[in-house]
């Protein structure tokens, strides 16, 4: 029965991608034809309909030998799938107008040729800046206030990434500028929040980009949990070895005792509904602990904020959202999460949910930026940092 409805869901979501591009293509046909009139109808559609499903046809699993083809295929096919969403946005915006001018009877022979340019000269600064964005990366500094004590005087540093995504567009380049970011902020624990993978372990592996992320630097260790994404891949126990090996503990359900604080990472939500035992609840997790001691946990989806500030965590790091990514996808995950990016005080629980460092799909970012976390966490017994005074509020601009 979970296989027939599985099949249905797949064959809707196919039927109305079909008709979302061939809107998208009809439209393009139009301009085209006019700008280059003797243009082959079955040619134009049959290039547009391998573009249109590159993405999809990219994740079709083929022999070894046309496997670097199906990575063509996933970068064309998310490439474009920044450009259908700038298409549904606008196409239907750019319709009405000409319908209100064909009712008013102000149109103009030139308009398919004028408002196609025009949209085009957008699209192109749609993705110059959304690549702007997705590439070039903001560090956000965060000074928390936790009332508990580890016995010493020095504040702890702890760098943040979440939602690497690193695969066939996310890779070695972005994950070394991410190393060097880290290492920069001299961090006490280095914790990642979920998602490195993208959907896959097999280019993580083929570009050594573990032997990247050994070079991180901390002085009590790199920690991370798992995302989504590492559940899609299929490959969690595979992943998770590669990790161990370069020294990176993913931690499943798992508590780690640190320098006197403790550090929780939950598997994440998807394993409610792919793993027979699904996960443990927050409670359950933190069942024996010490909780006059600090407890910060990764979460990788920012969900259950509440459970977690009734159970004693201090400080819940979690990613997921990308902040939509494109804009305005950002207006949806702020109504689908109590907190889809930035910071929230519940109670004495430091939320902090992360846009994430890499991108899912298209590396294109619009209403939201590639972004690292640098936390300050000021415990009892170190309530001055320099002459600096100390809020549980963030210190970063929120751009």
């Amino acid at each position: 029965m979970k296989t027939i409805r599985m099949l249905a869901s797949g064959i809707i979501m196919l039927l109305v991608l079909g008709l979302v591009n061939f809107y998208i293509g009809w439209h393009l046909w139009v301009l085209l034809r006019d700008w280059l009139p003797d243009i082959s109808a079955a040619a134009y559609w049959a290039v547009f309909a391998v573009i249109a499903f590159a993405y999809v046809i990219g994740r079709i699993p083929l022999p070894k030998g046309l496997k670097p083809a199906g990575r063509l295929f996933k970068v064309i096919g998310s490439y474009y799938l920044a450009c259908m969403e700038f298409a549904v946005i606008m196409l239907p915006l750019t319709d009405l107008l000409y319908g209100i001018l064909v009712l008013t009877g102000t149109d103009h022979p030139a308009f398919v040729t004028e408002a196609g340019a025009a949209l085009l000269a957008l699209l192109a600064v749609f993705m110059l800046w959304g690549s702007r964005n997705a590439w070039s990366t903001v560090v956000r500094s965060h000074r928390l206030e936790v009332d508990k004590s580890i016995g010493t005087s020095v504040p702890l540093t702890v760098a943040v990434a979440s939602d690497l995504h690193l695969g066939n567009i996310v890779g070695n380049r972005h994950l070394r500028r991410m190393v060097a970011e880290i290492n920069a902020m001299n961090p006490d624990i280095v914790l990642l929040a979920g998602d490195v993978l993208d959907d896959s372990v097999e280019p993580f592996i083929r570009n050594r980009m573990d032997q990247q992320l050994k070079l991180l630097k901390a002085r009590h260790g790199v920690y991370a949990v798992l995302g989504n994404h590492e559940y899609y891949g299929g490959s969690i126990q595979q992943y998770t070895k590669v990790m161990a090996d370069v020294g990176i503990k993913v931690l499943q359900d798992e508590v780690a005792d640190i320098a006197g604080l403790y550090v929780v990472g939950r598997k994440d939500k998807t394993a409610e509904s792919m793993e027979a035992g699904g996960r443990l609840s927050v409670k359950a997790l933190l069942d024996g602990l010490d909780r006059s001691r600090p407890i910060i946990m990764m979460d990788h989806q920012p969900t259950g904020f509440d459970l977690a500030a009734q159970a004693g965590v201090d400080v819940l790091l979690s990613g997921h959202t990308h902040r939509g990514q494109i804009a305005p996808n950002h207006w949806i995950t702020r109504r689908l999460f109590e907190l889809d990016w930035g910071y929230l005080l519940k109670e004495k629980l430091h939320v902090i949910v992360s846009s994430g460092y890499g991108t899912w799909g298209p590396p294109i970012r619009l209403a939201s930026r590639s972004e690292l976390i640098k936390l300050t966490v000021v415990l009892e017994g170190n309530i001055s940092y320099g002459d600096e005074s100390v809020t549980s509020a963030p210190q970063a601009v929120l751009a």
